[in-house]
């Protein structure tokens, strides 16, 4: 089963490795990663998907927990979530009817062109999983000169009772390293 989480974190060097490392200390495989800073100052969300049982996803849950810069876990699957994928393909589209095509593909699946040279085109696309992964099936007819995709994020739609709750947000005391 899969299993979307999202941890709000402290923004201070080491985080990510830390986190990362006792994942893969205790054998859990991260299928996707995204980190970037929340609208709250010095606080960072990662959202991560991992592959388990209920039994591996509260291990998970746990050891996450236990880690100092680590305010708080949320499994965002438990709940209605949007989640996206963002991802920019460079695909081979010399002048003609090919180049027409990828057009045309890139529009039905609503994706944008973000770049045209004289032999390839660069498109950005986002969405959920399986409808990148069914662009990028499109596209392989045409060559594929290179692809770059982000980590899934999601968020949990409506009022999240689980979100970073405003009392919360007016206790933390953010540390710098400098301190």
């Amino acid at each position: 089963m899969r299993h979307v989480l999202s941890a709000i974190v402290q923004n201070v060097p080491g985080v990510l490795a830390h986190i990362s490392g006792m994942l893969a200390s205790r054998g859990y495989n991260i299928d996707s990663l995204a980190v970037g800073e929340t609208e709250i100052a010095g606080l960072s969300r990662m959202t991560f998907v991992v592959r388990g049982d209920d039994r591996v996803l509260e291990q998970v849950r746990k050891q996450l927990e236990k880690i100092v810069t680590v305010v708080s876990v949320q499994d965002i699957s438990s709940n209605d979530y949007v989640e996206r994928d963002l991802m920019l393909i460079k695909v081979s589209a010399p002048t003609g009817t090919k180049r027409s095509e990828i057009r045309e593909l890139a529009e039905i699946f609503r994706a944008r062109i973000v770049d045209v040279g004289p032999e390839e085109m660069m498109i950005e696309i986002s969405g959920r999983e399986n409808k990148v992964q069914a662009f990028i099936e499109r596209m392989r007819p045409y060559g594929i000169n290179e692809l770059v995709r982000t980590g899934r994020i999601a968020m949990v739609r409506g009022s999240n009772p689980n979100a970073f709750s405003d009392e919360a947000r007016a206790n933390f005391d953010i540390q710098s390293p400098n301190s």
